[in-house]
């Protein structure tokens, strides 16, 4: 019978584009002469090369044009859309009649001149079934949702908080991955160079980079001394950001006996090293006033 739906299709249908490709993929699955069919939204999407949200306009036009119809008390074939061409029915009955009346059958008089009811005995064979609702008193006042193909799994509820009680309402996601991302936080209190001061964490990778042998204490303090004076006018920051800045500031500075600065970490690279010009005009006075000059008292 789908045969029968398809030439409706062509000959009498008003569906133009995408709706009309659609109606001919449902029509092509007719079962019998009911004009009961069945699809998914991702079957169509597959079959009318054409979008999932394309097919899905496409039913509503044809719901509202009367040429199609949803019933959402069924269910096909992997729980997809059984949909039923009402027009498309009626015409299939109208031609029966026109047959029995050529054929001079008595019968045809007391045949209705709508589709008769559903005959969902016949229709199993196909796979279409009715819809399995759970007996609640919730289930009942609510319309069957209509079937998309998809999975029908309900959706997880949406949950106030996290998932797990054991993990805080801030930080990483993630237990084994370091929290990167806390320094860039805007809730993290910001600090300027003069009132950040070393942590102890900062104190351990002094220590095991061997900066404090290297350097001295009185070398460690010079360097500390001169960045403070060179983040004077920074804006503030997080105390990870001026950790990090330190840090990179103490592991280029040369050891006492050598004063100069190896690099002075900066925003613009014009000079090596990330030196600005003004930055490094003023290493080198800094540095003058450090040496040695023969004429001290």
């Amino acid at each position: 019978m789908s045969s029968d739906a398809r030439e409706w299709v062509w000959e009498h249908s008003a569906s133009r584009g995408a709706a009309r490709l659609v109606l001919l993929s449902i029509a092509d699955r007719v079962a019998d002469e009911q004009c009961i069919s069945w699809a998914s939204l991702s079957s169509l999407a597959k079959r009318t090369r054409a979008s999932v949200s394309t097919v899905r306009e496409a039913i509503e036009r044809l719901l509202l044009a009367g040429e199609l119809e949803q019933l959402d008390d069924l269910v096909g074939p992997q729980r997809s859309t059984v949909y039923r061409l009402p027009l498309a029915a009626e015409a299939v009955v109208q031609a029966r009649q026109e047959q029995r009346e050529e054929d001079g059958d008595p019968a045809v008089s007391d045949e209705p001149d709508a589709p008769a009811k559903l005959r969902l005995s016949a229709l199993r064979r196909y796979g279409i079934r009715p819809r399995e609702v759970p007996e609640s008193a919730a289930r009942v006042r609510k319309p069957a949702v209509p079937e998309t193909g998809r999975s029908r799994r309900k959706p997880a509820p949406r949950r106030i908080g996290h998932r797990h009680s054991d993990v805080p309402a801030i930080g990483t996601q993630n237990r084994s991955e370091p929290d990167l991302n806390r320094r860039y936080s805007k809730s993290a209190a910001v600090l300027s160079a003069a009132e950040w001061q070393v942590d102890p964490a900062t104190q351990a990778w002094l220590r095991q980079q061997g900066h404090i042998d290297r350097l001295g204490e009185q070398g460690l303090q010079a360097a500390d001394a001169k960045w403070r004076a060179h983040r004077a006018d920074f804006k503030p920051r997080p105390a990870d950001a001026w950790a990090a800045d330190w840090k990179s500031w103490v592991a280029r500075e040369h050891a006492p006996g050598r004063p100069n600065l190896h690099a002075v970490p900066g925003k613009n690279g014009a000079t090596p090293g990330g030196m600005t010009r003004a930055e490094a005009h003023t290493a080198a006075l800094l540095a003058a006033l450090d040496e040695p000059t023969g004429t001290e008292g």
